[in-house]
């Protein structure tokens, strides 16, 4: 498995390497190996870790508080697939079940609100756009 350094992953991701050690403190991304010198080895799931959460910030507007919820919440459903085939206790199981289920929804909630705000933004940049251009037609007619 290659390992890359840190310069490598932030020309592939596009974040600074402050970036990727922040993100790697708090937890979004695990913490990478490291060479006996302790430089951080990445492998190429860190990187397309890092370029979700990317995609997450930029085209979902997410903010880290989010990603870091949203990430917590499918380590728990990973968790959970885990102990379901171990098979605990059934009240248990539904009980967790229901827990992910409401974090889930509240992940499409949040998303179904925010696609909207930006629909309505959209909205009103294409309506502002329409007026310039209508201005800058009736100049050209001057």
């Amino acid at each position: 498995m290659e390992r890359l350094k840190i310069d490598d992953v932030a020309k592939a991701t596009g974040l600074t390497k402050r970036a990727i050690r922040y993100y790697e403190e708090i937890g979004l991304i695990k913490p990478p190996a490291r060479s006996e010198g302790g430089t951080r080895l990445y492998t190429q799931e860190d990187i397309e870790q890092l370029k979700n959460i990317v995609a997450a910030r930029e085209v979902l507007g997410f903010s880290l508080q989010e990603l870091q919820y949203f990430l917590a919440l499918k380590e728990k459903i990973e968790t959970h697939r885990a102990e379901y085939r171990q098979a605990i206790a059934g009240s248990e199981q539904r009980r967790e079940l229901e827990q992910m289920a409401a974090g889930l929804h509240r992940q499409i909630a949040m998303l179904d609100d925010k696609m909207k705000k930006m629909a309505a933004l959209k909205q009103e940049l294409n309506q502002m756009a329409e007026r310039i251009d209508a201005i800058l037609e009736e100049r050209r007619e001057e």
